[in-house]
């Protein structure tokens, strides 16, 4: 009974990603509650974590009610593949992206909000 939330996770992840034979999930107990570490294919992260990580919110939430029933605390770390993305690698990707796209641009704005602000309130 102790393994039923190893077993759920398994079972969704499993029906969730492209690659089920490599979905790997480890339980952990210790003081703090029991501790399910998940790692699958890097191609299948983005089905796991999903749309603003809706998915794994989802996954997190229904493991939080089977907790309730077994009257622990159960919490899910997905493990990131080595070369992905974090959160900070993700967060300067998408920086230096904007910055790439301003640079692309190239010109300078002709005015600034301040000019034309100013502009308005000369026109009063």
């Amino acid at each position: 009974m102790a393994d039923n939330d190893k077993a759920f996770v398994e079972y969704v992840v499993k029906a969730i990603v492209e690659n089920p034979d490599k979905v790997k999930v480890e339980r952990k107990v210790d003081e703090m509650g029991v501790l399910l570490e998940l790692t699958v294919d890097p191609s299948d992260m983005g089905k796991i974590i999903g749309k603003e990580g809706r998915t794994a919110k989802a996954i997190r939430t229904l493991l939080r009610v089977l907790g309730a029933q077994l009257n622990a605390r159960v919490n899910l770390k997905i493990i990131e593949p080595e070369g992905g993305l974090g959160r900070t690698s993700m967060a300067n990707a998408e920086s230096a992206e904007t910055t790439e796209t301003a640079e692309v641009a190239g010109d300078e704005p002709k005015t600034t909000t301040k000019d034309d602000l100013k502009d308005l309130s000369d026109e009063e």
